[in-house]
């Protein structure tokens, strides 16, 4: 079976991060997309991935270096 499991590390590395301090912040969710990205395509899994892990972030943990990350992300997954 081929396929990336990339979505599976992008999980996990979520994981890990909101357990470290119960949220996630820009620099983390950037290390999350670097997963997704590294292969050149953000597929199908790493997209429904990273929309789960998006919707978990609350907007009071929003600060102006996650609001980037976030439009950064929006554009890259709207574009496939």
């Amino acid at each position: 079976m081929s396929g990336s499991r990339d979505h599976l590390e992008m999980s996990f590395m979520s994981i890990q991060c909101f357990a470290d301090d119960g949220k996630l912040d820009a620099e983390e969710l950037g290390s999350i997309v670097r997963i997704a990205e590294r292969d050149g395509v953000i597929d199908e899994n790493e997209i429904r991935v990273l929309r789960n892990i998006i919707s978990r972030i609350k907007p009071e943990e929003v600060d102006d270096a996650m609001r980037r990350r976030l439009q950064e992300i929006e554009r890259k997954i709207s574009a496939t």
